[in-house]
């Protein structure tokens, strides 16, 4: 579990590919001589296990599923990633809860500046729409964020000076697309009431 509250943007320093899979290699920093084999860490939201321990970096091996339902195959050597070590028991809750499960693969639709702050734009596939509540909590990129406003195709949030300094969401050199996962409350609270509900009414009807 973790809680969207990034630690580092590290870098993807190599990948190499295993049979139907990928390995990555990753320069992170300091973060890494805290991490010991077997770890979890948030790699842009997804909770991947650490390997191959080295003095700044980490090694990650990524499943046939990861690939397909998160960004990770489309990163390249130099790719910027956000880090983020797991909840520990009795720390803190900055964020919210943050399973590092992707939801969805979803595209920035443009930002604009607002004095030191961006107007951030996401584009949602259809099915996690009924997901997003106005003021409710979403992770981009492993990133926790409050949605502002609601849109015809997604939602807009506002990225503050300190989300813009020390995460990847604006830099050139993070992949295309970004990992989206909703709130968990809210994909429980739809599989509990489901089978009350019509199939008009049932949530991504």
């Amino acid at each position: 579990m973790f809680t969207g509250l990034v630690e580092a943007v590290g870098t993807v320093a190599a990948i190499e590919p295993i049979t139907g899979g990928l390995r990555l290699r990753i320069a992170a920093g300091p973060l890494a001589a805290d991490l010991a084999e077997g770890d979890s860490i948030a790699v842009d939201g997804v909770c991947l296990t650490a390997v191959e321990i080295g003095t700044d970096d980490f090694g990650a091996e990524v499943s046939p599923e990861t690939l397909a339902c998160t960004n990770m195959g489309s990163y390249t050597a130099g790719t910027r990633v956000n880090l983020e070590r797991p909840l520990r028991a009795g720390a803190p809750l900055g964020g919210h809860f943050v399973q590092g499960h992707v939801d969805a693969i979803c595209a920035a639709t443009g930002t604009s500046e607002e004095g030191d702050f961006v107007r951030f734009g996401v584009a949602v596939p259809v099915e996690q729409r009924p997901f997003l509540v106005e003021k409710g909590s979403v992770a981009l990129n492993g990133v926790s964020l409050t949605v502002a406003t609601i849109t015809g195709d997604g939602f807009e949030v506002h990225l503050v000076p300190h989300t813009l300094e020390h995460t990847n969401l604006l830099a050139d050199d993070r992949a295309e697309q970004l990992n989206l996962e909703v709130d968990i409350l809210g994909k429980y609270v739809a599989q509990f009431v489901a089978p009350h509900l019509s199939p008009a009414t049932a949530p991504g009807s």
